[in-house]
């Protein structure tokens, strides 16, 4: 039965400092049963902190205004339901009285405080949270409602596995699954929750768009159907312009438009321009990649053949990057590429001075000779959250040089990395979790780059970014090239950045490379179910 939509969240005025920095002022919004609220905005602008204070996050409790829960709360059992008068409780059929909550009034361990906190779903940027050791199935299993028979259980984990398209995962360890692959599996374990709120922080920022385009529609349909509501972040515009009803853009906290999808999204696009390069001198092969193959054996799924015999070469100071779908093989090569996953069969190997070292070969003699001279970001990076973020890039890495020249050290990579110079002080003393996420991702870069190695590898280094501090990023590694010889291994479905950042790209699929060449060749080339595949602009 279709119903009419009502009210079901209110965002009232809210407002949020940071140890005497404001995150967040004067926000206010309202969702109804159904509906969907886009936040875009560049790196710190204020989104993933108004996602953590709808989320009950502690630490994230509003300085100023309110956030309202509307629901129907079961006189019975306490369960609550969507907001309809006269609907009885969907547990026990009892009678319900709609009520509005101001979450942040009740007590920390009030009963309907929790009740609604656990009817919260949440995606948050880069976290995967899986159980590594379990299989897909088992990690969504767990997050099913308790009292479930085992038919109804199977049911819905075949549901879900349907809906973020991963029944071909189904007994797969967690551990083994691509970036992509285990962000889908987050979403099902969120979804397996029966949420009646959904909040997502880049629910799709490290996913090929192929695969994005699939979750987006799946997410509409659901936010639809069962009459939930939706706060998330993107910035990726087109999902804003397809997925939300109503759209909020952030700069540093302030509201500075909140208007329909479309008319957001094209005044921000306004301030996004990404310049072409001219090219660097590139040199003799460095990376030299034979046949490798990297094959997995499990007594469940036999063999899995993440990369399937592949060759090619990277010469000094290029750019080249690795495209394609999630599960494609790119991580895994790149991380062969690293010697942090030894190749079964071929060779890959790093040229050191006039040697070539074998990275699949162990110990100080082997590989360890190339390895301090290789950085790499990581898609699932971290820093250490206790410490400051000076020492973040400078002691915690095992840097050995005097405070102040580190000092000096780390203001430099800040700045190139694209941090204004009049905040780069107050960063150094910060801690991680004071910063917002995509200035811990430039962070991340930070620590790679400040370590000076020869060849630099980037796991979706622009996967969360919004599309101004992607050129910043794009303007660091080409001027890390340039200025100080670097090469560069970029893993990434955004063809955009690659289009104007990359000398060379091979396009993976299936574990194999099917085309290797200019990205602008690898472009032309590809069929209008291939361009799917990759992010273009």
């Amino acid at each position: 039965m279709v119903r009419e939509a009502v009210d079901l969240l209110i965002i009232d005025n809210v407002s949020k400092r940071f140890s005497g920095r404001t995150v967040l002022k004067d926000v206010s919004a309202k969702l109804t049963t159904g509906s969907s609220l886009g936040l875009i905005g560049k790196s710190a602008a204020g989104k993933s902190v108004l996602i953590n204070m709808l989320r009950g996050n502690v630490e994230y409790k509003p300085d100023k205004g309110k956030v309202i829960y509307r629901v129907n709360h079961c006189t019975k059992c306490g369960s609550i339901d969507l907001p309809y008068e006269g609907v009885p409780c969907s547990k026990c059929n009892s009678k319900t009285i709609t009520k509005d909550v101001d979450y942040w009034s009740l007590p920390e361990h009030d009963q309907l405080r929790d009740e609604i906190k656990g009817r919260i779903a949440i995606m948050m940027q880069r976290t995967f949270a899986l159980f590594g050791d379990r299989s897909v199935m088992e990690n969504i299993a767990e997050a099913l409602p308790q009292g479930l028979d085992e038919r109804e259980r199977t049911r819905r984990i075949v549901e879900l596995l349907e809906f973020v398209n991963l029944t071909h995962r189904t007994t797969h360890i967690a551990r083994d699954l691509s970036g992509g692959e285990k962000q889908r599996t987050v979403l099902a374990r969120q979804l397996a929750k029966d949420p009646l709120f959904f909040l997502a922080d880049e629910p799709t920022g490290t996913l090929d768009p192929r695969t994005a385009e699939t979750v987006h529609n799946s997410l509409i349909g659901i936010v639809e159907n069962r009459g939930i509501c939706r706060v998330f972040a993107s910035h990726w515009p087109e999902a804003i312009d397809k997925m939300a009803d109503d759209a909020i853009w952030l700069d540093a906290g302030n509201v500075v438009m909140h208007d329909k999808p479309e008319a957001v999204t094209a005044k921000f696009m306004e301030e996004y321009k990404f310049e072409k390069h001219g090219g660097s001198e590139i040199g003799e092969p460095i990376i030299i990649v034979k046949d490798a193959k990297k094959y997995f054996f499990s007594v469940i799924r036999g063999v899995v053949k993440a990369v399937d015999g592949i060759s090619f070469e990277i010469n000094e100071r290029e750019i080249f990057a690795l495209i394609g779908t999630s599960g494609a093989g790119k991580t895994t090569t790149s991380r062969m590429i690293a010697g942090m996953s030894p190749s079964t069969g071929g060779s890959v190997k790093i040229k050191l001075g006039d040697d070539l070292v074998d990275m699949s070969e162990q110990g100080p003699e082997g590989k360890g000779r190339a390895t301090p001279y290789i950085g790499f970001l990581h898609q699932e990076y971290s820093l250490y959250p206790f410490d400051t973020i000076l020492q973040n890039l400078t002691t915690c890495i095992g840097m050995k040089m005097p405070a102040e020249l580190a000092k000096v050290k780390a203001i430099q990579t800040l700045l190139s990395v694209g941090f204004p110079s009049n905040t780069v002080e107050n960063i150094l003393y910060a801690y991680p979790d004071t910063l917002s996420v995509g200035e811990c991702q430039r962070i991340a870069f930070a620590q790679v780059l400040i370590q000076e190695p020869r060849i630099v590898i980037l796991d979706e280094p622009t996967g969360t970014m919004d599309p101004i501090t992607k050129v910043t990023v794009a303007k660091s590694v080409l001027k890390a090239r340039d200025e100080f010889g670097e090469t560069f291994v970029i893993v990434s479905h955004d063809m955009d950045f690659i289009l104007n950042c990359c000398d060379r790209a091979a396009l993976m699929r299936n574990g194999k490379i099917v085309m290797i060449g200019k990205p602008a060749d690898i472009v032309k080339e590809l069929t209008k179910e291939e361009m799917t595949e990759c992010e273009l602009k």
